[in-house]
């Protein structure tokens, strides 16, 4: 009986099975596939088997060649060994789960459950690879993996858990995109002979370009209107400065246009302080009747 209502099962599922990528139609997985599709599953996973340590350096068709043998397991009845082949589906590739077109709602109903139980540990394992990208300095790949790992926290099947995880990684994500170097500068033009050069006109510098400072005589300050400072995480509240120091560079709108930690408090918190600056906004600096840009420096004090 249990046997028969695995078979259905999987043959409901059939329409899962038989999207693969383009690349690994042919060939042995086509055969297997064929197999399946005449439900000889246990030719077909008899081939399955032979395929994995031909496929192991290929993540694509061993992904294909699990989903295969967890439908075929299914369809006999070995539901424990399906698990453990959607497990492996999971570890290679943590966002997969097969859409309604793909697959039966019970087949849908086992990747989710796996995946419930392995996505915890697998986004604790990759929080770890990319912090050691980020403590190498490797800035872009640490962002790219950072970003990723959000993705993975915020799916379904994590149910809201590693809140708190996230935060760190959201803070990861800043400290990273801030660090990654910026692109090389393009090419100088080709430079005027210097008989050339007495007969161009002189164009000064506008003074919109120019950054003001305290040090200025003439110019008003640049006074607040939101400074809202964010509170301290409580994971590193210990781990954090009571004072710090934050430049901040405020166009002629009043909006803070480039902010940079002068004297850190925690690497968590000193993206969280640039990530809440970017809403500050600012009574402008005025030369002359006129608004201009204006750096500021910023003595931040936190109370934990």
């Amino acid at each position: 009986m249990a046997h028969r209502f695995a078979k259905a099962l999987v043959t409901a599922a059939l329409g899962f099975a038989l999207v693969a990528p383009a690349h690994a139609q042919d060939g042995p997985l086509a055969t297997a596939r064929d197999l399946y599709s005449s439900a000889r599953y246990d030719e077909a996973l008899a081939m399955l088997n032979g395929l994995r340590p031909q496929e192991s350096n290929n993540p694509a068709n061993l992904r294909t060649i699990e989903q295969y043998r967890s439908l075929c397991l299914l369809a006999l009845g070995r539901t424990a060994e399906a698990e453990v082949a959607i497990a492996a589906v999971v570890a290679s590739d943590p966002m997969y789960l097969p859409t309604e077109t793909e697959a039966a709602p019970r087949v849908r109903t086992a990747f989710s459950e796996v995946r419930q139980r392995q996505l915890p540990d697998i986004a604790r394992s990759r929080y770890a690879t990319a912090k050691a990208a980020f403590d190498r300095k490797e800035f872009a790949s640490a962002e790219q993996q950072f970003r990723e790992l959000l993705r993975l926290i915020d799916d379904p099947d994590m149910g809201g858990r590693l809140s708190d995880l996230r935060m760190l990684v959201s803070g990861f994500v800043d400290l990273s995109t801030a660090s990654v170097p910026p692109p090389p500068p393009e090419p100088r033009a080709e430079q005027p002979r210097r008989d050339e050069v007495a007969s161009l006109p002189t164009v000064p510098m506008p003074d919109q370009q120019r950054v003001f400072t305290s040090d200025d005589e003439g110019v008003t300050q640049a006074t607040s209107i939101r400074q809202d400072v964010p509170r301290v995480p409580v994971q590193v509240a210990s781990q954090t400065r009571d004072k710090g120091m934050l430049e901040i560079t405020i166009d002629e709108q009043g909006r803070v246009i480039l902010a940079k930690i002068r004297m850190s408090l925690h690497p968590l918190y000193d993206s969280l302080l640039l990530a809440a600056a970017r809403d500050w906004r600012y009574q402008p600096a005025m030369l002359n009747g006129r608004p201009v840009k204006f750096r500021k420096v910023i003595q931040i004090t936190v109370t934990k």
